[in-house]
């Protein structure tokens, strides 16, 4: 019955990949919108873990449209760097979001820490926490993992933010070079998906 009920699902985010990705993981009978569809800013991201932000953003712009929202936030964590990015993963980009100054950033702190990591298997895992707002009393919520090691460049035009240089544990291609339908099966953001997509 609730399926029935609920027409509209607000993905929240103003990040263009972001919201395509989740839009192609949300069941077809849904109008998806967002942010932008309502002239609405993204919050302040003040949280110290993935799940806190995610909560945030799904949090804000629920309480502002009266829609249910389903949000996002994920990020890169490189073992040599200490985890970094992290959930500083888009910050790295600039005001702008630039993710070519973001990539440039990594490798350049890579080559800092250690100027011979290219020839090395430096590991990295993505990172996706999802938040359902609105749907029940309190907050659904899930975290989906994927690990894997960096590429020592740039390769692929597939995807978006830092997948040109995240190569997949027993993959040989980047999220990148990978065709859409193969990353979805993997990646971080359909784990942490498949996790609450029984309340959809």
């Amino acid at each position: 019955m609730l399926k029935k009920k609920i027409k509209e699902i607000l993905v929240g985010s103003n990040n263009e990949g972001k919201i395509k990705e989740i839009k192609d993981l949300l069941p077809k009978y849904y109008t998806i919108t967002s942010p932008k569809d309502y002239g609405l800013k993204s919050p302040k991201e003040n949280g110290h873990t993935f799940l806190k932000n995610s909560l945030i953003k799904a949090k804000h712009f629920s309480k502002k449209t009266k829609k249910i929202c389903i949000a996002d936030d994920s990020g890169l964590e490189i073992d040599l760097l200490n985890n970094q990015p992290g959930i500083y993963s888009a910050r790295w980009g600039g005001k702008k979001g630039d993710f070519n100054l973001a990539i440039s950033k990594v490798y350049q702190k890579l080559s800092k820490v250690d100027k011979n990591w290219k020839s090395k298997k430096i590991k990295a895992r993505f990172i996706c926490a999802l938040t359902i707002y609105g749907l029940k009393k309190n907050p659904i919520q899930s975290q989906g993992i994927v690990n894997g090691r960096i590429s020592n460049k740039k390769l692929g035009k597939n995807g978006f933010g830092y997948d040109p240089i995240f190569i997949p544990e027993n993959k040989r291609l980047t999220f990148g070079q990978m065709q859409q339908k193969i990353k979805f099966k993997i990646d971080h953001r359909s784990k942490a998906y498949k996790k609450i997509k029984k309340f959809l």
